[in-house]
């Protein structure tokens, strides 16, 4: 497959505190361009934990109360994020002061950063900020320095984080994906016709995008 194929659109149902959202994003990064394929990312809002409040919890304690694993499965599941995650090129550093918090807000910048042109960039620096820097991003002032990092202006940001509009579209959209079905993330759409959840590892990814190009190629005969 080379640079020929039509671009493939991709809608990717995340979180920003999701380990596996950016584990499987830079999965199918690496089958892309083995592929040799293009595709259009669009980031689509949901939230983990919609009812945390503005100073999160100690991420152990909160990943033994929602899923109720012990504290040896705890360690073990972080070591093996951070062991997947290296040598994808991407660093997620836990601590014991890791903490998650509510993304809301950072979901209402990305859909304005969208119209901006930019949302994949705030999208990557926003994991970024959150895995490798361990910043608060439910911070408002931490949020307009990663929204000022790609470009994007502060003041104007702030504007679209105090706005009840931009909160209902926000809103709609991430309900509309769960109306679909989706409950977990990373959940992927190509092409707004072919769903696959999960991270599923490069070798997976590639497997994934020969299939529905093939499908596409079929469709258009």
């Amino acid at each position: 497959m080379t640079n020929s194929q039509p671009q493939l659109r991709i809608d990717i149902v995340s979180d920003v505190v999701c380990p596996w959202c950016i584990i499987g994003f830079k999965q199918l990064e690496q089958a892309l361009a083995d592929s040799g394929l293009e595709a259009d990312i669009h980031w689509q809002p949901f939230q983990l934990n919609p009812q945390m409040g503005p100073e999160g919890q100690e991420l152990r304690e909160h990943v033994i109360e929602k899923y109720g694993v012990s504290v040896e499965e705890s360690v073990s599941t972080r070591e093996r994020i951070v062991d997947i995650a290296k040598p994808l090129g991407f660093d997620i550093n836990f601590t014991d002061d890791s903490r998650i918090y509510n993304t809301f807000n950072a979901h209402k910048l990305l859909h304005w950063a969208e119209q901006k042109g930019v949302q994949h960039q705030l999208k990557l620096a926003l994991f970024s900020a959150y895995f490798t820097d361990g910043v608060n991003v439910s911070d408002t002032e931490k949020l307009l320095n990663v929204v000022e990092s790609v470009g994007l202006d502060k003041d104007e940001a702030m504007q679209i984080i105090k706005s009840e509009p931009v909160s209902d579209e926000v809103n709609k959209i991430a309900q509309f994906w769960t109306s679909q079905g989706i409950s977990g993330v990373p959940a992927m759409i190509f092409n707004q016709k072919h769903l696959v959840t999960g991270a599923q590892g490069t070798e997976n990814y590639t497997s994934i995008l020969k299939q529905i190009t093939s499908l596409e190629q079929a469709d258009q005969e």
